[in-house]
């Protein structure tokens, strides 16, 4: 087995620092808290931990907004407790992985407040600066909810300069090469203290051409593979997570030749789940992953249900996200730019059957599959903290007002523990669902279990069965002779079905549930619940 390939086979994990455990009494979680709860990661099954950001931030973007790229935030630690985290959770057999991003830094960050201040300073060309804000206009506007423009006027420069998100976040110059050195540090600074790689954030918008949308420049996948190669040369075996929102076929660039990333996002399946399970059809889903290219043989998607931001809509037609926000979001307040605030059980109906078979997709699809803090317990939302904080409240670890989240006292905690009836901590924690045989997080730790004794669901040739039911999405893993079927009913009504088989097979096995299923002359015959699902060996 290939141990660089290590991505291709793991379950990845996604943590809000701040929401996860507040080990000072501070009100906000914190490096030393997500250690204290490195088992709890390691009993779910957890390969990889992707933390958000913990630089050094004035927080207008969650941390997004980065004024030292090579420290820890007072708030979180210090980079001696985050040494201390890697060294916890290596022994542990888990990886962990963190934001690099590249786009852009605070306007705090010094680098910006020399730029600005001084024309002949040395970092005035770390930024993109201009008398006019007429340039560029084919590039789109990414924050459409808050922005009017790429463009913001400096009143100390007298200039305006570039920003693709907010204006508090201006955007790096890669012109100059300086700046990609300078960021290459960054990268070298981190892996030197011993972390398994990035996921890169925001990566099509680093160079700006007029006459072009700015997005996916050649210059762009350039100096993406310097970055990459001195990975390679000196820390083999870590990887590039790359955040590209965009169509398969335009992320497909990012991988290179294996040269580039080794991981892409799969944006465009994620909002294709929802409409399956919402239409009781498996067509959108089969159309977009007919639609993806193939990928090196060193590279993988990492695909999820949700994550820290909205559930965005931007790899859909104008149509399907209006279907998406009538069937999905129909209060104003659900809506957030082109996408979605809510989390994966609100957006599910609190629906067991079909939460599970969202994560019975995630989990064979073709790619690694990442969960977001909390979802693996049914986490609720709070649609009216503003921007994207309601699907970053605390983790419910156990009942009680602070959900055994901080001691401290409730009014001090960075953002109010869910409290409605229904997905508050007297329901919806941990410690409850431990105890649970037939709860969500244990059917996800089995799930994820089952997958790893499974190299097929990492690594094999992916192919759809067509059975003539649209309500079936079936689909088959194949990897060094060993053949899985996914078999899911994404409809709610009972569906029989008749699978003919080719090879002389007698039955087949639900690697679930231990369920046999024996072929007859006609082939297999199988009935699905609404909902169900099988993997079948």
């Amino acid at each position: 087995m290939n141990e660089s390939l290590w991505y291709k086979d793991a379950t990845f994990y996604q943590v809000y620092v701040r929401a996860f455990r507040d080990s000072s009494g501070d009100g906000h979680g914190d490096i030393r808290g997500l250690t204290e709860k490195l088992d709890y990661l390691q009993e779910l099954g957890v390969d990889c931990v992707w933390l958000m950001p913990l630089y050094p931030s004035p927080l207008r973007d969650d941390g997004y907004d980065i004024a030292d790229y090579y420290n820890i935030a007072e708030t979180f630690g210090t980079l001696e407790d985050f040494k201390a985290l890697l060294d916890a959770a290596h022994t542990r057999g888990i990886r962990i992985i963190m934001d690099l991003v590249l786009n852009h830094t605070s306007d705090q960050h010094p680098w910006f407040q020399d730029s600005r201040a001084d024309h002949h300073s040395p970092y005035r060309d770390y930024y993109v600066w201009s008398d006019t804000d007429q340039k560029h206009k084919e590039a789109r506007i990414i924050f459409l909810d808050t922005e009017p423009s790429n463009w913001a006027w400096d009143e100390v420069a007298g200039q305006y300069f570039w920003h693709r998100f907010y204006a508090s976040q201006p955007d790096l110059n890669y012109d100059n090469p300086k700046v990609q050195e300078e960021m290459m540090q960054v990268a070298g600074f981190w892996l030197k203290l011993g972390i398994d790689g990035f996921r890169a954030d925001a990566v099509p918008y680093l160079f700006e051409r007029e006459g072009t949308n700015c997005e996916n420049l050649p210059e762009t996948h350039v100096y993406l593979k310097k970055l990459r190669a001195f990975m390679d040369e000196k820390y083999p075996g870590r990887i590039l997570l790359c955040e590209a929102n965009q169509w398969p076929e335009d992320v497909r660039p990012y991988f290179g030749d294996g040269d580039e990333f080794h991981m892409g996002f799969h944006f465009p399946i994620m909002p294709r789940i929802f409409m399956a399970i919402k239409k009781g059809r498996s067509e959108d889903m089969r159309e977009i992953l007919r639609r993806t290219p193939p990928i090196p043989e060193n590279c993988q998607w990492c695909i999820f249900l949700r994550n820290h931001d909205e559930l965005t809509l931007e790899m859909v037609t104008a149509e399907e996200r209006q279907w998406m926000w009538e069937n999905y979001a129909p209060e104003s307040r659900m809506r957030l730019n082109l996408g979605i605030r809510r989390r994966l059980t609100p957006l599910l109906d609190n629906d067991v059957r079909k939460i599970r078979l969202a994560y019975s997709l995630l989990f064979t699809l073709p790619g690694s599959p990442i969960l977001y803090y909390g979802d693996e317990i049914g986490m609720g939302d709070n649609i009216w903290l503003e921007d994207r904080n309601g699907v970053r409240t605390p983790m419910q670890w156990e009942a009680g007002v602070a959900a055994g989240f901080s001691e401290a006292p409730v009014e001090k905690l960075y953002a109010p523990v869910i409290d409605d009836g229904f997905y508050g901590p007297e329901r919806v924690n941990v410690t409850a669902q431990r105890a649970d045989p037939n709860s969500m997080l244990n059917i996800i730790r089995h799930m994820i279990s089952v997958r790893k004794g499974h190299l097929a669901f990492g690594r094999g040739e992916f192919e759809w069965v067509d059975i003539g039911n649209e309500s079936i999405a079936l689909y088959q893993r194949t990897y060094q002779g060993e053949t899985i079927l996914a078999m899911h009913n994404v409809s709610d009504r009972r569906q029989q079905i008749t699978m003919p088989i080719k090879k002389p097979v007698t039955g087949m096995t639900d690697l679930l549930t231990g369920k046999e299923f024996v072929a007859s002359g006609e082939g297999l015959k199988i009935a699905l619940e609404p909902y169900q699902y099988f993997w079948l060996k």
